[in-house]
């Protein structure tokens, strides 16, 4: 089999992914950019072809070009990274790689107007939404569901230029920086955001689920700068990984990984769901941002990339793995922020729960925070505490 990873190189710990293939006896050939790469990735990859800008899609091609000469067919070409989904579909389709979503399906995966619609096919509810024209049709809308509304880019990534409006100067603000870009409102949701995200067979079923709540919603992290915390839970309810299965079932989704982001309402919501159900938010096939399969494999006890790669090579879990299970949160602090509590006291009071401490990459600083710590606890009440002294802000 010749798998081809695209960025093998970023996050840094995205060299497990071809390691874990490279132990079930594929081959891997690894796409970068630049020269500075973990010294791990050498020993994870069968051959590298490095190109000067990764955004260059006929750079991609020579590569691919260069590995079939090579090596014969392509089976995979994947990245694992949401900046770069639309260039995979766009490469598998010339190559002729049917293991992943080629160019007619990428666009259900990154418009989430599109995505409405197989939220429907689903039976999975979502926010009342319409595309954003101009400020007439959006005071419509706004009389349909009330303040606030939330207007966002209808292709994006992540919550870039996501915006909360929550009256009508707000909203003609909006609309008079409204550009070419496609833009949809959504109605407000007052309910706290989780994500399902794990690993689908190629039949489309799941393999190895795992669950993760967002206290603050990324769209206040990435527009406010607000501090980032957020935690796998180990346990997953059964509605919210049914809800899941069927919304992957009517996506098509394939021998991948997915991250599907829901919001939990906190109260009756009157037209759309009551206190405890799920409403559908946003479907993204790739893994969970930055450095989140350790924390799957902190909480869960497992190794993630390992599983990964099994889908990907066998179609099923080979590795099995009956370990304790934990919470596991992630802490992140801002270079520009002064906190409350010594960061050094808190690491030695919290040092038999600490499982992973590191520097975020700048790109990914804005949404994760500058600084991380990672860490274990068998109780939520614990795990609040040490992310009150992580998260603190001096007055």
């Amino acid at each position: 089999m010749n798998f081809v990873f695209v960025s093998p190189h970023f996050p840094d710990s995205y060299w497990r992914f071809c390691k874990a293939l490279r132990n079930n006896g594929v081959r891997v050939l690894g796409i970068v950019e630049g020269t500075n790469f973990p010294y791990e990735l050498y020993d994870a990859v069968d051959d590298l072809y490095r190109v000067d800008d990764l955004k260059d899609l006929n750079q991609k091609i020579n590569a691919i070009n260069y590995f079939v000469s090579r090596y014969g067919k392509i089976d995979f070409i994947e990245s694992n990274n949401e900046f770069w989904l639309d260039d995979d579909a766009r490469l598998r389709t010339i190559f002729d790689v049917s293991t992943g979503p080629k160019e007619d399906q990428i666009q259900y995966f990154r418009h989430k107007s599109l995505m409405k619609e197989l939220y429907a096919k689903a039976n999975v509810k979502t926010a009342k939404w319409a595309i954003l024209e101009n400020f007439d049709q959006a005071l419509g809308f706004v009389k349909e569901v009330g303040y606030p509304i939330i207007i966002k880019p209808d292709n994006g990534v992540g919550a870039i230029n996501t915006l909360k409006v929550s009256n009508d100067d707000e909203l003609k603000d909006a609309v008079n920086r409204l550009n070419d870009t496609k833009y949809i409102m959504e109605q407000y949701i007052e309910g706290k955001l989780v994500s399902l995200d794990g690993v689908v067979d190629s039949k489309g079923d799941i393999v190895f689920p795992t669950h993760h709540v967002f206290p603050t919603p990324i769209m206040e992290v990435v527009n406010g700068w607000t501090d980032v915390m957020y935690y796998t839970s180990k346990t997953i309810p059964s509605s919210l990984k049914e809800e899941g299965q069927r919304v992957l079932k009517a996506f098509g989704a394939k021998s991948r990984f997915f991250h599907l982001e829901f919001f939990k309402l906190e109260k009756d919501i009157k037209g759309l769901g009551k206190k405890g159900e799920y409403i559908g938010l946003e479907v993204n096939m790739r893994v969970p941002g930055g450095y989140t399969p350790d924390m799957i494999n902190f909480a869960y006890s497992v190794d993630i990339y390992q599983i990964w790669a099994d889908v990907m090579t066998f179609d099923k879990q080979v590795h099995e793995y009956n370990y304790p299970k934990h919470y596991c949160c992630y802490t992140g602090r801002r270079d520009n922020v002064w906190y409350e509590y010594d960061y050094y006291k808190i690491i030695e009071k919290y040092k038999d729960h600490i499982k992973f401490e590191h520097r975020m990459p700048d790109a990914l600083a804005q949404a994760m925070g500058n600084y991380f710590v990672m860490a274990n606890f068998d109780n939520l009440d614990d795990l609040k505490e040490f992310t009150r002294l992580m998260l603190t802000r001096h007055m």
